[in-house]
């Protein structure tokens, strides 16, 4: 357990973060924040200021845009995550990737394990490293453990997109980047990815650049 100091020290920088108001500023790789492991979430931040911290992450993840983001992303180092996916893709898309709308829910200390062989690669992109995209081969269903903001258990089979998204900010939560895992031949810029990669699965990407796929 942290000793009442440290969480004294902890919620004093989220106040301090909330006070400038609207959207967090996103902490983007360089950063050591993104490159430790985050503090388990243990009663750190009242759960006045836990709702507000988790209001804000909400706020700076739907205007970022983006379907995920972890508490280091915004220099917060505790377990703690958001996410959210509209899903606003072709029906061939949604077909390919398993990408399904994802309703706004708060993951606390998550942690997950893969439920199945399988595995499937697809571009990603990361609010912490703006501009860039590159190929990530991850499982194609994960067993995901949790807390929700209330405290309640959460212990689910995830598959497709939402799966890939919980194993992306989880791993922020270990600092572990997207880059860590991709592909290094696959690096795109978002132009060019959305000029020449825009198909629903990498297959076109990884023949012209020179890289397997799974």
């Amino acid at each position: 357990m942290a000793s009442p100091h440290a969480h004294t020290s902890l919620a004093a920088r989220v106040e301090e973060l909330l006070a400038a108001g609207g959207p967090l500023p996103i902490v983007t790789a360089g950063d050591p924040v993104l490159r430790h492991a985050a503090e388990p979430f243990d009663g750190q931040l009242a759960p006045a200021l836990l709702e507000r911290f988790v209001q804000a992450l909400r706020v700076t993840m739907r205007a970022a845009p983006g379907v995920g983001l972890a508490a280091p992303q915004v220099g917060i180092p505790l377990r703690i995550a958001v996410i959210e996916d509209p899903a606003p893709v072709s029906e061939e898309v949604r077909l390919a990737r398993g990408r399904v709308p994802q309703p706004f829910r708060v993951l606390v200390n998550p942690s997950y394990e893969a439920a199945g062989p399988e595995r499937a690669a697809f571009f990603e992109g990361c609010l912490s490293v703006p501009g860039w995209q590159a190929v990530v081969a991850r499982h194609v269903a994960v067993r995901l453990r949790a807390q929700d903001e209330h405290g309640q258990d959460v212990d689910e089979v995830l598959t497709g997109w939402p799966a890939r998204i919980v194993q992306h900010e989880t791993d922020h939560l270990d600092g572990v980047l997207y880059l860590d895992r991709a592909e290094p031949r696959s690096l795109s810029s978002n132009a060019v990815v959305a000029a020449r990669w825009a198909q629903p699965t990498p297959r076109e990407a990884a023949r012209a650049l020179g890289f397997d796929l799974p």
